[in-house]
């Protein structure tokens, strides 16, 4: 057994996404032989008791559109909240139903990035889903689309499942697709072939990957699960990519996909959600000392550094830091409103707390509220 293959079978808690089109009809409806086929398949994984399974699971919009009247998935964001709305109960009745047949219990955890992001609420979506998993349950995880806006949704859920592996500390993540792996070319044509492994990203510079299928039911494709894969892999976590058929496969450490080795460090760390689910209200313009100080230095942003301010944000919202010419060097949790940092600006900290006040005797992001982009 190779090195990777037995990663994957001494893996303990594991993180299982499927996408919508390998649980609906073409027409939008949920399928459920596909729904039980993919239960059939987790509860025997986890029956011994060795194993602790999180399914993420997309298919609430898919699963709404027919009883809505809708033909296709609508490109509005109000219809698509409404669709899932419907589709998600109907989504977890049917994982409730089809779990019991195994005397398993299902519990829904509905997330944003704008949650996961702040430290309470990152904090509370790891008890949560621990608890679930110590209590025996198998936590069923999706995008709160019926109330996520633009500004804070994940946008698709390969990425929300290599954050939840981050989050739950899973020892791996399995990605189902419709395609069996990531293939060097087109998979459908001939010549192409499947790529087993990946070191990290220099093995796949070269290779052109597809997007959203031909259904138009999920909102991916290849590109969103290769970068959620290497995602996961930077935070220490392993992934498996596979088709939904070759799950049991997958689950077993048998050959079959493509096995993403692990190219970082495990980290509790919630800073990874911050950088990859976060959207900035705003930005923040450092001087050049600053960026030192924030890049190298891994210091907090104080108001001294700061040489202008962009957008409108509130206190806590997520902003960008950029450097004088414009690029994007860090990103961070911000401590003032908008309206607030314009009287701050290139002032030490204790000078404004004797003229405002001790409250403005702080950092104006965090280093604990703040990852660095680029380094």
């Amino acid at each position: 057994m190779t090195e990777a293959r037995q990663q994957v079978t001494q893996a303990r808690r594991i993180v299982v996404k499927i996408g919508s089109s390998s649980l609906t009809t073409a027409s939008g409806g949920l399928d459920a032989d596909r729904v039980d086929a993919l239960v059939d398949v987790l509860a025997k994984a986890r029956s011994g008791g060795e194993k602790e399974i999180v399914l993420v699971s997309s298919g609430a919009i898919a699963a709404g559109l027919a009883p809505l009247g809708l033909a296709r998935r609508p490109r509005d964001l109000a219809r698509q909240q409404a669709a899932a709305s419907v589709g998600q109960g109907l989504l977890v009745a049917r994982y409730t139903a089809s779990f019991a047949r195994y005397g398993v219990r299902v519990g829904q955890v509905l997330l944003t990035g704008d949650d996961t992001s702040r430290r309470a609420h990152y904090r509370n979506a790891y008890r949560t889903l621990d608890q679930l998993l110590t209590m025996g349950a198998v936590p069923v995880v999706n995008e709160n689309d019926t109330v996520a806006t633009d500004e804070i949704r994940f946008g698709d859920n390969d990425r929300l499942a290599a954050l939840v592996a981050h989050l739950v500390r899973a020892d791996l993540l399995i990605l189902l697709s419709d395609v069996d792996g990531l293939y060097d070319g087109d998979p459908a044509k001939a010549g192409s072939a499947r790529i087993d492994e990946v070191h990290g990203p220099a093995d796949i510079e070269q290779v052109e990957i597809g997007s959203a299928g031909k259904a138009g039911l999920g909102t991916g494709g290849m590109v969103t699960k290769v970068e959620a894969a290497r995602i996961a892999a930077a935070a220490g976590v392993p992934v498996v990519l596979t088709s939904a058929v070759r799950a049991a496969d997958a689950l077993a450490g048998r050959v079959t996909g493509t096995y993403f080795h692990q190219t970082g460090r495990r980290s509790a760390d919630r800073l990874l959600w911050l950088a990859h689910a976060s959207t900035p209200r705003g930005a923040l313009i450092l001087d050049d000392g600053a960026v030192d100080a924030v890049v190298r230095g891994r210091k907090s942003l104080l108001p001294a550094g700061i040489a202008a301010v962009e957008g409108e944000f509130s206190a806590g919202d997520p902003v960008e830091l950029r450097n004088t010419h414009g690029q994007a060097i860090a990103r961070g949790l911000v401590n003032f409103d908008a309206k607030e940092i314009p009287q701050l600006l290139g002032r030490s900290t204790k000078d404004l707390a004797q003229e405002l006040g001790p409250e403005y005797e702080r950092e104006v992001v965090h280093r604990d509220d703040l990852v660095v982009m680029h380094p």
